[in-house]
C-alpha cells in the first residue's frame, strides 16, 4: 500500500510550509439580521396537495385562511398561508411586473392578502431565482428583476416568500440569492425569505445570513421512502441551525394519503425534532380528523417552536433504530426513538446517551399517548415499524454540560440578571424587550453566538465540576457607536477566574480565558466602570466551554471513537464504507484508486466531522482519497483542523488522485475538525474517504 501513496505531511513543525497557511475555520454563520423566524416558520403551502391543478384558486386560500381559525390552526402556531407556483400570468405586463392570473385570482393578490391578514395571519408568495419558475407552463422567475419584483410584492402586503431555482441559467446560487434578499430587505417590508435551492450547493454553509430558511434536499413525495431518506439527509446538518435560520427538509406531507398514520405521525416527529419549517401541505377542507390531531399536536409543536432554536441530533443509529435528542431552553431534551424498520423493535436511551446525565430524577412525557412518568431519565418504548416514540424528558434538578464543547449561549442559565431588558442568546442587548437586539459586533467583526448584557450583569450556568475552561471575547457592542464603559469578570464558583479590566466602546475585543476545573457554577459579571450605566451594551462573544474527558491513552481507529457532530451534504456520514447514497449504511468497502481499506470515514463534500479530543491527544494519521463510486468529475479537498486552526491540507484530489497520506500535530486540542471542501465545480459525486485515520492520545 505505501508504494502507491504520495506522501504529505504537514504542518507538524512550523516552517515554511506553514507560513499563511493556519487559516481559522469559518465561524459559526451569522443569522439573517431581520428579526423574523426566531423560531422555525408554521403555516401551509398548496403545493403538496394541489401542484397546478384548477382547485388551486382564490376560493382555496381563503377557505384554508378560514380553517386556520375555526380548526385551531392558528391557536397552535400556524401563522403563514402561502401560495406556490402558477399564480401569475405566463407573461409579465408592459412595464415588466408580474400579473396575477385573472381566472384563478380575479380579486388579484393585494385583496387576497388583505383577507388573509384581516384573520390575523400572514401572506406568502413563490417565485425562481431564474428566469421562469418550476412549472411546466414556465411562469416568470426573478432573475434580473429582483427589485421590481420585491417592490411589488411588498405593496401587495406579501410576508413571505419562497425562492425556488429552476432555469436559473448557471448563475452563481450565491448571486442569484443575495441579489433577492437585498431587494427584499430594501422594501422596509419584514418579509421571511425561504431559500429553495435544493441543497446543491451547501447553502447551510453560506445562506444563514441570506435568508431566514434554506432548502437542504431536493422535493418531497407522499411515501415513507422519500420522507425517510429527506430525513437522514437533513439530520447531519443540525450545528447549522440556530434562531432566524433553519435547514428546511421540505414542506408536510401528513394528509395526503400516501403514507399511514403511523408513518404521517413519524414524518410530524421528525421535522419537529429537527427544528425544521411546519409547512401543511395538505388541503385541509378535506383533512380528515386524524390528520388535524396529527397536525395540532401543541406538545410535538412545541419542541419545534422552542425558543432555544437548537436542531436535534442523532445520538444512536444501529440497525435502523434512530434515537435524536433535541436541546430545550427549560434544559431539558426532547427525544425521538425511530424503527425505520418493517416489525415491531424495542428502542431504549438512557439520560447519558441523550445528554443531560447528573440528575436524580426525571420528569418523562409522552408527547403522543400524554402520559407523564418520573424516573432516570431513561426512555424506552416498543416501536412499530416505520414508527417513532417522542418525550420530553426534564431533570429534577440542573445537570451538567454534556461531554465536549459547548456553546455557553446553548444552555440553560441557572441565574441571568441584567440592566436592561433580558439578557439576549446570540444577539446584542438591544432595548427593553426580549429578541430585539441585532447581531453581536465589536468593532466591526460580528459574532454567530454569544450573550448580550447590559451592566451591571449576570449569568450563572451550572457546571457540576464537570468542565475545565471557558474561553470567549468580550466587549461593548458596536450598537453603543463608542459609548459606555464596562468590566467582565469570569467567577469559578466564589473564586475570580478571569478580569478583561476596564473597557470603553472604542477598545477593541479582549480574549479571555478562565479555568474552571472542579467550579459547580460559571458566573459571567459585567459591572460598570464607575461612570454610570449608559450605553454599556457588553457582549460574551462566542462564549464556549470544554467540559468532559477525551478519549483514553492509546491508539483509537476514528471510526470507533463517537464524534461529536457530523454533517454531510448527501446521506449521513458512514462509518467504515464509503458515502454510498442519501440513506443510511448504504456505502461500499472504502475504495480510493484500487486500493481498499476496512477502516475509516466515507463522506460527500460539502461536509465536517468533530471529535472531542479534551487536550489529550497528540495526533493523527490518515490516508484521503475519493472514492472510486464517484463519478469522473469529483474533486475534493481535505482539511484537518485543531480547534480553529488547520493543521494538514490535502489539497485538490479528483477520482483519478491516488491516496495521499496526512498527519497532523493535535498536542492541546480541545477539538479536532475533519473538513471535506468541494473543489469548485459543485458538490455532485463529491464521495470523499478519510481511510484508515488513527488518532493518538
Amino acid at each position: 500500500m505505501a508504494s502507491a501513496l504520495t506522501a504529505l505531511t504537514l504542518f507538524t513543525g512550523g516552517g515554511a510550509l506553514a507560513v499563511g497557511l493556519e487559516l481559522a475555520t469559518a465561524p459559526p454563520a451569522l443569522a439573517l439580521d431581520n428579526g423574523l423566524n426566531l423560531t422555525p416558520q408554521m403555516g401551509f403551502n398548496n403545493w403538496n396537495s394541489t401542484h397546478c391543478g384548477a382547485q388551486f384558486d382564490e376560493a382555496m386560500i381563503k377557505g384554508i385562511a378560514d380553517l386556520f381559525v375555526s380548526k385551531g390552526l392558528k391557536a397552535a402556531g400556524y401563522q403563514y398561508v402561502n401560495l406556490d407556483d402558477c399564480w401569475a400570468q405566463p407573461q409579465r405586463d408592459g412595464a415588466g411586473d408580474l400579473v396575477p392570473d385573472p381566472v384563478r385570482f380575479p380579486h388579484g393578490i393585494k385583496a387576497l392578502a388583505d383577507y388573509v391578514h384581516g384573520k390575523g395571519l400572514k401572506f406568502g408568495l413563490y417565485s425562481s431565482a431564474g428566469d421562469h419558475t418550476c412549472d411546466v407552463n414556465g411562469f416568470p422567475g426573478g432573475l434580473g428583476h429582483e427589485q421590481q419584483d420585491a417592490r411589488l410584492w411588498a405593496s401587495w402586503g406579501v410576508d413571505y416568500l419562497k425562492y425556488d431555482n429552476c432555469h436559473n441559467q448557471g448563475v452563481d446560487a450565491r448571486t442569484r440569492y443575495r441579489a433577492m434578499g437585498d431587494a427584499l430587505k430594501a422594501t422596509g417590508r419584514p418579509i421571511l425569505y425561504s431559500i429553495c435551492e435544493w441543497g446543491s450547493t451547501g447553502p447551510w454553509e453560506w445562506a444563514p445570513p441570506v435568508g431566514n430558511s434554506w432548502r437542504t434536499t431536493g422535493d418531497i413525495d407522499d411515501t415513507w421512502d422519500s420522507m425517510i431518506a429527506i430525513a437522514q439527509a437533513n439530520q447531519g446538518l443540525a450545528d447549522y441551525a440556530k434562531p432566524g435560520a433553519f435547514n428546511d427538509p421540505d414542506m408536510l406531507e401528513v394528509g395526503n394519503g400516501g403514507m399511514t398514520a403511523t408513518e404521517y405521525r413519524t414524518h410530524f416527529s421528525l421535522w419537529a425534532e429537527m427544528a425544521a419549517p411546519l409547512m401543511i401541505g395538505t388541503d385541509l377542507r378535506t383533512a380528515s380528523p386524524e390528520t388535524l390531531a396529527i397536525l395540532t399536536n401543541t406538545d410535538v409543536i412545541a419542541v419545534d417552536q422552542d425558543p432555544l432554536g437548537r436542531q436535534g441530533s442523532v445520538v444512536s443509529s444501529e440497525n435502523g433504530l434512530v434515537v435524536m435528542s433535541k436541546p430545550l431552553a427549560d434544559g431539558g431534551r426532547a427525544v425521538t426513538l425511530t424503527n425505520e424498520g418493517s416489525y415491531d423493535a424495542t428502542i431504549t436511551a438512557t439520560a447519558r446517551t441523550l445528554g443531560i446525565a447528573g440528575a436524580k430524577t426525571y420528569k418523562v412525557k409522552d408527547l403522543w399517548s400524554k402520559k407523564s412518568s418520573t424516573g432516570d431519565g431513561t426512555v424506552s418504548a416498543v416501536v412499530p415499524g416505520h414508527g417513532t416514540a417522542m418525550f420530553r424528558v426534564t431533570p429534577g434538578s440542573p445537570v451538567p454540560p454534556p461531554t465536549g464543547v459547548t456553546q455557553l449561549s446553548d444552555l440553560p442559565f441557572g441565574t441571568a440578571t441584567n440592566q436592561w431588558g433580558p439578557v439576549e442568546r446570540d444577539r446584542s442587548n438591544g432595548d427593553i424587550r426580549p429578541a430585539d437586539g441585532h447581531t453581536l459586533t465589536i468593532r466591526g467583526a460580528a459574532y454567530a453566538k454569544g450573550l448580550g448584557v447590559h451592566a451591571p450583569s449576570e449569568v450563572g450556568v451550572h457546571l457540576g465540576g464537570a468542565c475545565r475552561n471557558l474561553v470567549t471575547d468580550v466587549g461593548i457592542d458596536d450598537e453603543t457607536y463608542g459609548n459606555g464603559s464596562v468590566r467582565f469578570q469570569i467567577f469559578r464558583d466564589a473564586a475570580l477566574a478571569a478580569d478583561s479590566g476596564p473597557m470603553t466602546g472604542k477598545d477593541p475585543a479582549r480574549h479571555l480565558t478562565a479555568d474552571l476545573t472542579g467550579a459547580t457554577t460559571v458566573r459571567l459579571v459585567v459591572t460598570d466602570a464607575n461612570d454610570g450605566t449608559s450605553y454599556d451594551h457588553a457582549d460574551w462573544a462566542g462564549p464556549r466551554l470544554a467540559c468532559g474527558s477525551g478519549p483514553a491513552a492509546g491508539a483509537h481507529q476514528l471510526s470507533d471513537l463517537a464524534w461529536a457532530s457530523a454533517g454531510n451534504s448527501w446521506g449521513p456520514v458512514e462509518k467504515d464504507m464509503s458515502n454510498g447514497e442519501n440513506r443510511a449504511r448504504d456505502g461500499r468497502t472504502i475504495t480510493i484508486a484500487g486500493t481498499t481499506y476496512a477502516k475509516g470515514l466515507g463522506v460527500n463534500a460539502l461536509s465536517q466531522v468533530v471529535y472531542f479530543l479534551g487536550g489529550s491527544c497528540t495526533s493523527l494519521t490518515t490516508d484521503v482519497g475519493v472514492d472510486a463510486e464517484a463519478s469522473g468529475r469529483a474533486s475534493v479537498s481535505f482539511e484537518i483542523y485543531k480547534d480553529a486552526v488547520k493543521v494538514a491540507d490535502s489539497g485538490l484530489m479528483t477520482v483519478t488522485s491516488a491516496p495521499r497520506h496526512l498527519t497532523a500535530d493535535l498536542t492541546g486540542a480541545e477539538e479536532l475538525r475533519l473538513v471535506v471542501t468541494d473543489g469548485g465545480d459543485g458538490t455532485i459525486s463529491d464521495h470523499a474517504d478519510w481511510a484508515g485515520p488513527v488518532l493518538s492520545c
